[in-house]
């Protein structure tokens, strides 16, 4: 006869409590960013993913040709319904399709203020002007005051963040984390730092000093979702107790692996292989794929 388990207050015994991690993100089709590499990468690290859509892109491996937003109050509902019954480690804020988006997901962060908000900003190049700045501009004034972590390309932030910047030498990951810091972020993670040569720098950073860092070689291949799947593995091991150097270092390893292992499912760019830990060894030995093989050495392609 199985024995009866007894609930805690909050439906669950400890052994059933798992790390939870929300995301807001657009779906994307192609499968390379979005909600897909959110989900797969944080699943990966251990947390328990919680997917709230806030639109979809119109899209295939090579463009983005349009993207089409949720109603802000319905994004709104999907987040407030599972936050009154699960309780979540972190928040994920990728791409919100409109302002309007933005601002109730801010709204809602203020009302949970001890949970971390690690927020990307990923390149909007295929939009036109005006909605690109008035995304931006809503997302500064709004959801960076909320931001523990903002993460993006080098390029994206310094035209973003520095738009009037005059040196002659491209500004450094403190720099752009000092612009960050003027709008209440306290630590940005720069990736794409131009280093000469084939090498660039991806960075953690505040406005006195460089905290984690990695200099690796250009791919030849173009990759669409190293950010997305970069900034939610980092939210994934933030829901799972990590600090956020250990975070940030080990989503450096992870990224490593999945563009390492990245192919091309269709005529265009290629994609991160974010259940690259999943696959099957190459010779013929007996493996045991324990969640602690599953991120490979730092030492990857440094």
């Amino acid at each position: 006869m199985n024995q009866p388990i007894t609930l805690t207050d909050e439906g669950q015994t400890p052994e059933m409590a798992h790390p939870c991690a929300m995301t807001f993100n657009s779906n994307d089709p192609s499968g390379a960013g979005g909600l897909t590499a959110d989900i797969l990468a944080m699943s990966s690290v251990g947390a328990h993913v919680l997917a709230v859509s806030t639109g979809s892109y119109l899209r295939d491996t090579a463009e983005t040709f349009d993207h089409v937003a949720m109603d802000e109050d319905t994004v709104d509902d999907q987040a407030r319904n599972i936050l009154e019954d699960i309780p979540v480690q972190v928040i994920k804020v990728g791409f919100c399709g409109t302002p309007e988006i933005i601002s109730a997901i801010a709204e809602l962060c203020t009302d949970y203020p001890d949970v971390p908000v690690v927020a990307y900003m990923p390149s909007l190049s295929w939009w036109q002007d005006d909605p690109i700045e008035a995304y931006q501009d809503a997302f500064m004034e709004l959801l960076l005051p909320q931001t523990t972590l903002l993460v993006g390309n080098h390029s994206t932030l310094w035209r973003w963040l520095l738009p009037e910047w005059g040196s002659e030498r491209s500004p450094s990951a403190r720099d752009i984390a000092k612009a960050a810091a003027e709008k209440g972020v306290p630590y940005t993670l720069v990736t794409g730092l131009p280093q000469g040569g084939q090498h660039i720098e991806n960075a953690l950073a505040t406005p006195l000093s460089v905290m984690v860092s990695e200099t690796i070689e250009r791919f030849d291949a173009v990759f669409t979702g190293a950010g997305d799947t970069l900034s939610a593995t980092v939210a994934g091991l933030l829901a799972m107790g990590d600090d956020l150097e250990a975070s940030v270092a080990e989503a450096f390893s992870y990224l490593d692996g999945a563009l390492d292992a990245g192919f091309r499912p269709g005529m265009g760019h290629a994609v991160t292989d974010r259940l690259f830990w999943a696959q099957a060894p190459d010779n013929d030995d007996e493996t045991d794929n324990s969640p602690d093989d599953f991120l490979p050495g730092h030492d990857t392609r440094h």
